[in-house]
This record gives structure tokens, sequence and C-alpha cells, in this order.
């Protein structure tokens, strides 16, 4: 932030008569900003592990690891973000599951939306075809925020396919940001993408993931590079076309009550947006499943990126010894010691 022009003292001394014109002041350059098409994206980021497939009009960049003939993993990253989200508990269970994750259309390596992909396709869609053209009968959908969101509707559609849900710190009601208390920095980083069109700058996705992270030291530079990157993705005409949303409320509440998948929820206490309540809000709407919950007090919105080992370990828990058999004794609901 520039710093506030200060009074002046002195009067300034008339040039004398034979002193030439001072020239006029240069105009202001307009800021461009530096985004990266989805072919730079692409250069940068594809491995060996992308994989690509057009489905509804739209190409979707996903990959498909581990044994062929494993349990299924099926994760789904939140707004903003990309299948990245799952790096670390891919790495660390990719040896005994099938993970397959995507990166949603108009974010990470997915192609851009039409007018008629936004007009005629229902975010829920692309999971689905993804999964059904991949051969897979069964999985564990595992989702964090809006990902949440994208596995309970999928769970409502295809009950067939979901045997269970993991669901961390995903919305049921209609998300409300009137209560955030952030910071100057944060804040400026707002107002300045506003007249950047939408820009915004390394040193704003910094406070971002700061602000809702339970410590931000654990937001490895590596993340906080690559939000940075995949953010100043060319702007898409439909951001948010094929991303799951609550919306108001309404259809979500009755997709919710179709949901009885057993499901577990790994939340991130310390979230600034949605909270403990938020974690038991979802547990009311999803009256026809069985919930476990694990309620980590120290961590924030993103708990897959903050503290990605020990995700994974209660992923492998839930599925392995956690999730209720029929007929069976209900599973004992977890939560971590409260802070006090």
């Amino acid at each position: 932030m520039a710093a506030p022009a200060m009074a002046q003292t002195a009067p300034v001394a008339p040039a004398p008569a034979t002193a030439p014109a001072a020239a006029a002041p240069a105009a202001a350059k307009p800021f461009v900003a530096p985004w990266l098409s989805v072919a730079e994206l692409r250069k940068r980021y594809a491995d060996a592990q992308s994989r690509y497939m057009t489905i509804r009009g739209v190409e979707v960049h996903y990959k498909d690891e581990g044994p062929r003939n494993a349990p299924v993993l099926f994760m789904v990253h939140g707004s903003l973000s990309t299948l990245r989200t799952w790096d670390v508990i891919t790495a660390r269970l990719k040896g005994r599951y099938r993970i397959i994750r995507y990166d949603i259309p108009g974010y990470g390596l997915s192609g851009r939306i039409s007018d008629q992909v936004a007009a005629t396709v229902q975010p829920v869609d692309i999971a689905e075809e993804l999964l059904t053209r991949l051969g897979v009968k069964k999985v564990t959908a595992v989702g964090v925020s809006s990902g949440g969101t994208m596995c309970m509707y999928l769970a409502a559609k295809r009950p067939d396919m979901v045997e269970r849900l993991i669901l961390s710190n995903t919305p049921s009601d209609p998300v409300d940001t009137s209560h955030l208390v952030m910071p100057k920095a944060f804040t400026d980083g707002i107002a300045l993408a506003k007249v950047r069109g939408g820009y915004n700058d390394r040193a704003y996705w910094d406070e971002y993931l700061g602000f809702f992270a339970g410590e931000a030291a654990r937001i490895s530079k590596r993340t906080r590079d690559e939000y940075y990157d995949f953010n100043r993705r060319e702007p898409e005409k439909h951001p948010v076309a094929l991303v799951a949303r609550i919306g108001d409320g309404q259809q979500a509440t009755i997709e919710m009550a179709k949901v009885k998948a057993p499901t577990f929820l790994v939340w991130g206490a310390a979230d600034p947006l949605l909270p403990e309540s938020a974690a038991n809000a979802i547990a009311r709407y999803l009256k026809n499943a069985q919930i476990n919950r694990m309620l980590m007090p120290d961590v924030g919105h993103y708990p897959p990126l903050e503290v990605g080992e020990r995700f994974a370990a209660w992923i492998d828990t839930y599925v392995v010894a956690g999730t209720p058999k029929a007929g069976a004794t209900p599973a004992p609901t977890w939560a971590a010691p409260r802070r006090h």
C-alpha cells in the first residue's frame, strides 16, 4: 500500500522565465494481469499420471492410480482448488486403494466451459460419467468443502455406487460469510482484485490460505505457489457452472435426505467459515445416514492440505474398521478432545 502524500511545508519557487516548460507526467501504464492459459498450465503441471476424458462436451483432467482390483476412493476437491488437494493422501494410500480424482471443469487442467455445457450439464453428471466410463461399480466418495457437496449429490443419485461418504468441512446451508473477521491485508487484497479484473496476486493467496488454516505454517510453499498459478487461469465465462452448490438450500435439503450411505465427518473445527456448528448441521440434514465424526480443533477449512497424513490415516481407519456392516451394532461417534 502506498504511503500517504506528505503535506507541502514551503512554497515552491517559480521557475525562471527562460526555463523550458516542464514535461507532462507520463500516464500510468494500465495493469495487465499475468493470466495463464489452460495450455500453459498443462505444460507446467501435467505429469505422467495426467489423463483426459471428454464428458458431455467438456474435457476433464483426471488421475487414476493404484491397483485396479483395490477398493476405490473417489476424491473431489473444493472451490478454487484442484485435484492436487489430494496429493499427500494419494501418495500415502495408493498402494492399497485405487484412487480416482479429477479437476472440476473450469479449474485445474480441465477444459473451459461452453455456454451449452453451462446450460445443459449438471455438476454431478461429470462425476457420475467419469466413474461409469472407468468401469467403477463401488466407491468411497471423499470430498472437502464444495467437493463434499458433490459427493453427497452423487450418493443421492447413485446409492448403488457410493458405498460410504467421507466429508470434510462441507456446507449444508447457504454459505454466509458475514461473520468472518478478516485481517486488513486480506481485505486489501480483495479490494485490489476488484480493480484488477478479478486477478489476485501471490500475496493474496498467502493471506487466503493462512486465514482459512488452523496453523498457517502447515500450508507449504508449493501449495501456495500452486494456488496462485491455478487461480490466475484465464477467467471463465461460467466459473462455477460445474461446481456443486447448496444454492438457496431447498433442493439441497431434498438431496441430502436421500443419502443413506454411512458417512464420516472429518472436520477442521478451527475453520472460520464452517466451524463445529456446521458439522452438527450437516449431520441433521443427513438424517437417513449413519454418522461418525472426527473433530480436529487445531485444523481449518482445508484438512487435506493442512494435515494430509492425518487425514489419510482417518480415511484408512474408517474404510477398514469404521464402516458399519449390515446388522452390526452401530459404530461409535468419534470426536477429538476439546481444547480448554
